[in-house]
């Protein structure tokens, strides 16, 4: 944030302050102010920036047909004006997936592949992610592969790639995304169901622990509470429900998990 506001402050004109003042609104929820700048910067001078932040902007929502259409048409304004590799790069990232989540595969898969000539290594992610919508799980994974090659930070990289392999091997790759980065929630996740699954009680509740221990996340803690309820925990399944119920009361899914547990552990007095 500092750093846009230094950028608006000593912008050389006034189409560009604009597009500086708009990702400081959209930044701060302002989403239709950020529109407005984007806009009114688009009114004088087509320029990638302006078309890329109202684009961005747009995104930002549940796209329907005619919103993606729209969001499509300004990403490709964009990327018909100068700009440099890594801007287009993400544009074009961008607009893979735009077309992936209207179901042309065919399209994503271009533009991915364009991204990755302009050496927009996150690209691979997406092309990855298309191949296994066309089920064509060795593709994913070769194409995770090569970013995890790529990558200085790969820990997300290892974690994605697991969802695109066989079971032991998935286990490896969270093995590793842990120890590149311990905080990361989700590995510890899937190996406690895997655990689970497995009929080791003891071990699934240590890793969901130790994930708590430094993040207190709401779908943690109902996996934590769905554990102890499988069990016969019903004292600290309920105690884990009404954790998860501080982060969000109207959590429908714990909610049923409490009444349940509340009901069972009624009944047993």
């Amino acid at each position: 944030m500092c750093c846009l506001r230094l950028a608006r402050n000593h912008s050389s004109s006034v189409h560009e302050r604009l597009i500086y003042e708009g990702w400081l609104l959209y930044d701060t929820g302002h989403r239709e102010e950020a529109l407005s700048r984007a806009e009114k910067s688009i009114s004088i001078q087509r320029s990638f920036e302006a078309f890329f932040l109202k684009a961005y902007t747009l995104a930002d929502t549940n796209l329907d047909p005619e919103s993606s259409s729209t969001v499509i048409q300004l990403l490709e304004e964009a990327l018909r004006c100068p700009s440099d590799c890594l801007r287009k790069g993400q544009a074009l990232n961008n607009l893979g997936s735009i077309y992936v989540d209207c179901g042309k595969l065919d399209q994503a898969a271009d533009c991915y592949k364009n991204a990755l000539n302009i050496k927009h290594t996150r690209a691979h992610q997406g092309l990855a992610r298309v191949y296994h919508i066309k089920n064509q799980r060795k593709a994913a994974f070769d194409e995770m592969t090569k970013l995890i090659e790529k990558a200085h930070y790969s820990a997300s990289a290892y974690e994605k790639r697991s969802e695109y392999c066989d079971r032991e091997k998935a286990k490896d790759d969270l093995n590793m995304a842990t120890i590149l980065d311990p905080l990361r929630t989700y590995p510890y996740r899937y190996r406690a169901a895997v655990l689970m699954d497995d009929q080791k009680e003891a071990e699934a509740l240590e890793e969901l622990t130790k994930a708590l221990a430094f993040k207190p996340e709401l779908q943690m803690l109902h996996l934590r509470a769905a554990f102890y309820e499988s069990l016969g925990d019903k004292t600290s399944a309920l105690q884990d429900c009404e954790a998860a119920l501080c982060l969000d009361p109207n959590h429908s899914d714990t909610l049923d998990l409490y009444n349940r547990t509340q009901e069972q552990a009624t009944r047993s007095i």
